[in-house]
C-alpha cells in the first residue's frame, strides 16, 4: 500500500494516513537458524507424546535426548510454537 515513489505524499505521509509505525514497514525478520528449527522439531515430537510436559518437564526432558538448552529458551519455544501444557 506504500508507494515510495509518490509524487505528492511522502512515506511519512502515507504512514501517517495508514497509522503505521515506520519501522513496521522497514523492518526484516531475521530468520531461525536450522539448530532452532530442529530443537523446536523435537520439541513438538515430544509434546505430542507428551501434551502435559510445560517448559519445566521438557527442559529436563530435552538433555536426555541430547540438547543442552535452559528452561527460558524452551518457554521462548514453546510459546512461539503455541504450545501449552494440559
Amino acid at each position: 500500500m506504500i508507494e515510495p515513489a509518490h509524487p505528492r505524499l511522502s512515506i511519512a505521509g502515507q504512514f501517517r494516513l495508514l497509522s503505521i509505525s515506520r519501522s513496521s514497514y522497514y523492518y526484516v525478520p531475521i530468520p531461525q537458524s536450522e539448530e532452532t528449527l530442529a530443537l523446536m522439531r523435537v520439541i513438538g515430537e515430544t509434546f505430542m507424546d507428551c501434551p502435559w510436559y510445560g517448559s519445566r518437564q521438557m527442559a529436563r526432558h530435552l538433555p536426555r535426548l541430547g540438547y543442552a538448552v535452559d528452561r527460558r529458551r524452551v518457554r521462548r519455544l514453546m510459546a512461539q510454537m503455541g504450545l501449552v501444557a494440559i
